[in-house]
C-alpha cells in the first residue's frame, strides 16, 4: 500500500513541476504583449496626435473675453457735436465659470461695506434668491419645510429645481423683511447672478464717489471678479431737438432687443451689450459700435480666472457727420412751434394730432432739417416728433396736383401747347357735386398753369376722366377704364408718392392706398376722381418732399439721406480719416420732357406770384429770392382711439410743397398741419415763409 502511495506522489510531483512554470510563462507573455501594445499606442498618440491634444488643452484653458468700447459720436453738417459720450467711473464684475450663489453672496456682502447702490425694483423672487444664497441657508430651509414639499407622492426626493422653487415659496410665505442695506445687497446679487459666464456687468456707474473707488480698490483681493473701470452714457450738447431722428441706445439691463438677438449674437455681440434700438443709432449700429477689445484669460481647473492679458485694445466706433445744420434745425423747430401755438390760440387744434415739416436739397437728396410736433388732442400736451415725417401718413390734398398734371402730360391727354379744359364740376348719381373750393362758374376754362395757380379740382378730375377714357352723363353715370387707379398711381410712384423713399433712417413707412372697388366689386369711379386732386390716398411727408424735389431738380427722384459721411476717431479722441462719403443716388428718372416740366413749374410759380383772388400761395410772394409752391387742403376725419365706434368729426388737413430759389433750387420743402377744425390762418404758408427767410439769411442768398 505504501509502495502504491509513493508511486502516486512521484507522478503528481513531476506533473506539478512541469505545469506551473508553463502557466506562469504564458501569463508573463500575455502581460508583456499588452504592455507593449499600451506603450506603442501611447507613442502613436504622442507622435501623431500630440500637437492636436496640446492645442485642445490650450483652447480649454485659455478664453478670449471681449470688452465694449466708446460708441461713435454724431456731428452736424458744420462739425458741431450733436451726440457724444460722457465717461463715468464704474465698478464692474466679471463672472467666473463656476462661481456659486454662495460665492456671489459673500462678495456682495463684502462689497456693500465699501459702496452703496440704488435699489432696483426687486420682486419677491429676487429677494428670496438672495436670502437662500447665504451659506447653509438652503439646507436649513429644506429641513424646516413640510415633508410634502420635499418629496413627491411616491416618497422620492424632488428634483433640485422643484425643491428650490418650494424653498422660494416657503420663504415668501414666511414673509420677507430686508433692511435698506440688505435690499442693496439683493440688487447687486441680482445683477451679478444674471451675468453670463466670463461676461462683465456694471454694478455702479453713476454718482460713484472717490471714497467708494478708493475703498473698493483697497479690497479688490477679497472681491474676486470685481474691478474699477469706466462706462459711457450718451449726451446731447446741442439739446434733444432731433433726438427722435437719432434714436436710442439700450441699457445694459435691456441688452440686445429680442427681435435682433440671434442675428447680433452671431455677429459677436453679447446679450447685455448696449446697442442702437431705433432710427440712426440702429441703422448705423455696425459703424457706431466700433470693434470690441479682446483680453486673453487663463482659467484654472476650478474655472476661476487666474491670469488675463490684453491682446487688442479695440477700436472706438466711427463718427457720423449729418447733413443737418443744428442751428437751422433749431430755427425750423422753433418756427414750427410758433405757428402751431398760433393755431392753438386760434382754437382750431381740438382734434389736431400735430404738425410736421421737412426740408431737403433737391440736387442731392440731403436732408436739411426735419421737425415735428405731436399733439395729444385730449390733454393738449405736445412733444417733439421729428420721426413723424417718415412714419406718419396723411391725405395731403391739392399739394399733389403737380404730379397729376405731369402724369397727364406724359400720358398724352394734354400737351404743353394744348392744355385748356373747360372748368366744370362733376355730377355723379347719389353723391354731392364734385367741385373746386371757388364757386361754380368762376372760370369757364383753365390752362394747366392756371389750374395749378387757382388749385382747380375740376381740372384735375377732367384729366383723370381723359386718362380713363370716361363715358360720362351728368347725374346719371360715369364709367372709367378698370386700370385708372393703377395708371394714375403709376405716375405718382415715379415721383415717390406711395412708395418708400429709401431714406437712411430705420422705421420709414409708406403711403396708404384707398380701395379701388366697393363691396359689390364695382370700380369706385368717384374715388378715382378724388385721387386726382389728392383727396384719397395718404402719403408720408418725406414722400411729399421727394416728389417736390423731383420737380425742382428736373425729374430725378433722389434717395433722401441724413448721414453725409462716416469718419474714424483717432486715439486722442479727435476726428480721423473719412471712411465713406454719401453721394447722390438717383432712384429713377421721370419720363417727362423739359417743356412738360415747365408747365408745372410755371404753374407753381404763378400760385405764389400770380394775380387774382383765388391764387393760393401769395403769402410767399415777397420772399427773396423767389420761390414756387403748391398748397393743399383735404377733408379728413379725427378717429378717437378710445372710442373707435363713434362717428368721427370732420376735420381739415392743410399742406404745402415748395422749392426755391425758383431758377436754381437748393431747398425743397414739405409741410402738413393735419386735422384742424378750420383752414383759416394759412399756417403752412406762414411757416414756409419763416423757414425760407431763415434759410436764405443763413446761407447768404439774395
Amino acid at each position: 500500500m505504501r509502495r502504491i502511495l509513493d508511486i502516486i506522489k512521484k507522478r503528481t510531483g513531476s506533473q506539478a513541476k512541469s505545469t506551473i512554470p508553463f502557466r506562469l510563462n504564458l501569463l508573463f507573455f500575455i502581460v508583456f504583449v499588452l504592455f507593449a501594445m499600451l506603450v506603442g499606442q501611447l507613442a502613436y498618440l504622442q507622435i501623431v496626435y500630440g500637437g492636436k491634444f496640446q492645442a485642445e488643452v490650450d483652447r480649454t484653458d485659455k478664453t478670449v473675453m471681449t470688452g465694449s468700447v466708446p460708441r461713435g459720436m454724431i456731428y452736424d453738417s458744420k462739425g458741431r457735436l450733436l451726440v457724444g459720450n460722457s465717461t463715468e467711473n464704474a465698478i464692474s464684475y466679471t463672472k467666473s465659470g463656476s462661481v456659486s450663489s454662495s460665492d456671489i453672496y459673500t462678495i456682495v456682502n463684502r462689497l456693500t461695506k465699501y459702496m452703496s447702490v440704488e435699489v432696483d425694483d426687486l420682486s419677491s423672487r429676487d429677494k428670496a434668491d438672495y436670502i437662500l444664497s447665504a451659506p447653509g441657508k438652503s439646507d436649513k430651509v429644506t429641513k424646516q419645510m413640510p415633508k410634502s414639499q420635499r418629496v413627491n407622492s411616491d416618497g422620492d426626493a424632488l428634483s433640485s429645481s422643484k425643491l428650490y422653487n418650494n424653498e422660494v415659496k416657503y420663504i415668501e410665505k414666511q414673509g420677507i423683511h430686508l433692511n435698506k442695506k440688505d435690499l442693496q445687497r439683493a440688487t447687486l446679487f441680482k445683477k451679478m447672478s444674471a451675468a453670463y459666464s466670463l461676461s462683465t456687468v456694471f454694478l455702479k456707474d453713476k454718482d460713484l464717489t472717490s471714497r467708494e473707488i478708493a475703498q473698493v480698490s483697497e479690497h479688490l483681493t477679497e472681491l474676486p471678479g470685481v474691478s474699477i473701470g469706466t462706462n459711457w452714457n450718451r449726451e446731447y450738447p446741442q439739446g434733444k431737438s432731433i433726438a427722435s431722428i437719432i434714436g436710442g441706445v439700450s441699457t445694459e439691463q435691456q441688452g440686445i432687443p429680442d427681435s435682433e438677438l440671434n442675428t447680433m449674437l452671431a455677429a459677436g455681440y453679447s446679450r447685455n451689450d448696449r446697442v442702437g434700438t431705433s432710427y440712426l443709432e440702429k441703422s448705423y449700429e455696425s459703424i457706431l459700435a466700433g470693434t470690441k477689445s479682446q483680453r486673453e484669460v487663463q482659467v484654472g481647473s476650478n474655472n476661476q480666472i487666474k491670469k488675463s492679458k490684453l491682446v487688442y485694445g479695440g477700436q472706438k466706433g466711427g463718427n457720423l457727420n449729418l447733413t443737418i445744420d443744428s442751428k437751422f434745425q433749431k430755427k425750423v423747430q422753433a418756427d414750427l412751434k410758433e405757428q402751431y401755438d398760433a393755431a392753438k390760440s386760434a382754437g382750431i387744434t381740438q382734434y389736431s394730432d400735430g404738425a410736421y415739416v421737412v426740408a431737403m436739397n433737391p440736387k442731392t437728396g440731403a436732408i436739411l432739417a426735419m421737425a415735428g410736433i405731436h399733439n395729444n388732442p385730449k390733454t393738449g400736451k405736445t412733444s417733439e416728433d421729428a420721426l413723424g415725417v417718415i412714419n406718419r401718413t396723411f391725405v395731403m390734398g391739392s399739394a399733389v396736383k403737380g404730379a397729376t398734371v405731369l402724369g397727364a402730360l406724359m400720358d398724352g391727354v394734354i400737351t404743353p401747347s394744348n392744355n385748356t379744359i373747360a372748368d366744370e364740376p362733376v355730377y355723379l348719381p347719389g353723391t354731392a357735386v364734385k367741385k373746386s373750393v371757388y364757386p361754380i362758374g368762376t372760370f369757364s376754362s383753365l390752362t394747366a398753369e392756371q389750374a395749378l395757380q387757382f388749385s382747380s379740382n375740376e381740372y384735375m378730375m377732367a384729366l383723370a376722366m381723359k386718362e380713363g377714357h370716361a363715358k360720362y352723363v351728368p347725374k346719371e353715370s360715369l364709367t372709367l377704364d378698370s386700370d385708372i387707379f393703377s395708371k394714375m398711381r403709376g405716375y405718382f410712384n415715379q415721383f415717390g408718392l406711395g412708395v418708400k423713399t429709401g431714406i437712411d433712417i430705420s422705421g420709414e413707412t409708406t403711403g396708404i392706398e384707398g380701395s379701388t372697388r366697393n363691396s359689390s366689386g364695382q370700380l369706385k369711379t368717384g374715388s378715382a376722381l378724388d385721387l386726382s386732386y389728392g383727396n384719397y390716398d395718404a402719403y408720408t411727408l418725406i414722400e411729399m418732399a421727394q416728389y417736390i424735389s423731383t420737380i425742382a431738380n428736373g425729374g430725378y427722384r433722389l434717395k433722401p439721406y441724413i448721414v453725409q459721411s462716416i469718419q474714424k476717431t483717432k486715439d486722442n479722441g479727435k476726428k480721423g480719416a473719412l471712411t465713406s462719403v454719401t453721394k447722390p443716388s438717383v432712384l429713377n428718372k421721370v419720363g417727362f420732357t423739359q417743356d412738360e416740366l415747365n408747365v408745372v413749374r410755371k404753374g407753381m410759380y404763378a400760385a405764389v406770384h400770380g394775380s387774382g383772388y383765388w391764387t393760393t400761395a401769395t403769402k410767399l410772394a415777397d420772399i427773396s429770392p423767389s420761390v414756387a409752391a403748391k398748397t393743399g387742403t383735404a377733408q379728413s376725419f379725427y378717429y378717437d382711439p378710445d372710442n373707435p365706434s363713434s362717428d368721427p368729426p370732420e376735420t381739415i388737413t392743410t399742406s404745402l410743397v415748395s422749392f426755391g430759389p425758383y431758377k436754381n433750387p437748393n431747398i425743397a420743402m414739405a409741410i402738413v398741419f393735419p386735422n384742424l377744425t378750420s383752414e383759416t390762418g394759412s399756417y403752412p404758408n406762414l411757416l414756409a415763409k419763416q423757414i425760407y427767410t431763415d434759410y436764405f439769411k443763413m446761407t447768404g442768398q439774395k
